[in-house]
């Protein structure tokens, strides 16, 4: 009798501790339920351009929005003067990545997405706006997409302005370019583009021009106005032409790689964060293009409006037909962008 007391008890102690341990667990699943913070992300951003460029300025806003709207979670070093590598190299680490971030002009881009190499074709764009009105449409969305199987996906556009020429020599027209030696990027459509305005297209490295103006090597280059300051060439090229043959924009890129480790809400603060940086790096761009302007107007540079660009256009129209053909579908949505 005592024995089956005994066995009665015992069993109803294991039964009250199952129920007892049973209770906990339903506690601690609980609270494994409860909302988990997001994963923390520690990136960096590679930037060919100096520290104070406009372009680079934008890479730090974006990088400065993505934290705040992380509360620090996400984290992103920008790196500029090309400390991670030249372009070419920092892109091969993106697809690869082990660089998660980049800032590249749009040019090089065409080796991954044909589309990009649209920009290099002249006079495709009429003002800042147009192109804007361009890149924000769906066409403009659609070739930053259209770079993710090369394992990069495009983020967001900036500005780098509009490249015109300038020379050692007075520049009041599209007469004043013939039998120039003027320097361009090692580009076809560049290349013919000036051999189709009369010039001798010269193509060298962007670091050999500052040397090759004060020796005379060359008589010209192209480029924006900031450039043409932070490259010292006004100490030697005295006239320059505003003739805005080609607007090349330049995309703010992510690894492939790295996209995909995001959880969805974090793709979507990235994005958006890209978006809304767009803003204030055009608006540093032209406080800065305006500074630079500035600056070699009083250091005795002739600046040349263009007053009527047909002869221009008309100029390097054989070159727009001759790759045209290849960006069909983007002239049309840039034409559309016009009205």
């Amino acid at each position: 009798m005592y024995t089956k007391k005994l066995m009665i008890a015992a069993l109803t102690v294991v039964v009250a501790g199952s129920m007892l341990l049973s209770g906990c667990g339903q506690k601690d699943s609980k609270a494994t339920e409860a909302p988990k913070e997001g994963a923390k992300y520690k990136f960096r951003l590679a930037e060919s351009n100096p520290a104070e460029h406009p372009v680079t300025l934008g890479d730090k806003k974006f990088a400065e929005l993505v934290a705040a709207r992380s509360n620090g979670r996400i984290s992103i070093d920008v790196f500029p003067g090309a400390q991670l590598g030249e372009e070419k190299a920092v892109l091969e680490q993106v697809q690869l990545g082990a660089i998660e971030f980049t800032r590249v002009s749009s040019s090089p881009l065409g080796e991954f997405n044909k589309q990009m190499s649209v920009f290099s074709l002249p006079y495709i764009f009429d003002s800042e706006e147009h192109m804007w009105k361009f890149l924000n449409g769906e066409m403009g969305e659609k070739m930053l997409n259209d770079l993710q199987p090369s394992r990069m996906k495009g983020l967001a556009y900036y500005t780098a302005g509009a490249r015109s020429f300038y020379s050692l020599k007075p520049l009041a027209g599209i007469d004043s370019l013939k039998g120039l030696k003027i320097r361009v990027m090692q580009n076809k459509i560049n290349m013919e583009m000036v051999a189709a305005l009369g010039a001798s297209a010269t193509p060298m490295p962007a670091g050999e021009i500052f040397s090759a103006l004060q020796t005379g090597v060359i008589d010209g280059a192209e480029n924006n106005y900031p450039t043409f300051v932070a490259q010292n060439h006004y100490q030697s090229a005295k006239h320059f032409i505003l003739d805005a043959h080609q607007r090349i924009p330049e995309v703010l890129l992510i690894s492939k790689v790295a996209w995909d480790k995001l959880s969805p809400d974090d793709q979507k603060l990235i994005k958006q964060a890209a978006l809304d940086s767009v803003a204030y790096q055009r608006e540093v761009w032209a406080k800065t293009e305006k500074e630079a302007e500035d600056k070699i107007r009083a250091n005795g540079v002739t600046i040349t409006e263009v007053k009527d660009l047909k002869p221009w256009q008309a100029a390097v129209k054989p070159v727009i037909e001759k790759y045209g053909a290849d960006y069909k579908d983007v002239l049309d949505s840039i034409d559309k962008a016009r009205k």
